[in-house]
């Protein structure tokens, strides 16, 4: 069982994250993911929102806005790609560098993913993390 899932974006970047959020929360109601049965399913699926919240705001705040989001569906997992213009990789902060503000979300989508990583998409990139159900 695969499923895929697209929102096209487009500027302005106003209101884009919480747009995502809700195509997000929609697909996750969709593929039952929402409302959750358990404790573990709850999280999972608030771990899924917040990568999409993290990924999209990177990409507003670093590569001038995404240009597409994706959801994808495996069994136990979900796949948030955001993709933008900018071919630069994100960078993960210093783990000492958590005094300073903001610039942790990358580290918080390492923590609540099973695995992330970045590819070339056209001229810019592609930002994936994979998140388990739980």
């Amino acid at each position: 069982m695969s499923d895929t899932r697209r929102l096209p974006l487009a500027q302005p970047i106003a209101g884009t994250v919480g747009r995502c959020r809700e195509f997000a929360v929609a697909v996750l109601t969709d593929w039952c993911w929402l409302p959750a049965a358990d404790e573990r399913g709850r999280l999972a699926a608030q771990d899924v929102l917040l990568v999409v919240s993290e990924l999209v705001t990177n990409a507003c705040l670093h590569a001038g806005g995404p240009v597409e989001l994706v959801m994808r569906r495996r069994p136990g997992q979900i796949t948030v790609e955001v993709t933008d213009r900018s071919p630069d990789p994100p960078v993960l902060r210093p783990p000492d560098d958590r005094a300073q503000p903001g610039g942790h979300g990358l580290r918080v989508v390492t923590i609540v993913s099973l695995d992330w990583g970045t590819r070339p998409s056209g001229g810019g990139k592609t930002v994936w993390a994979r998140v388990g159900a739980g």
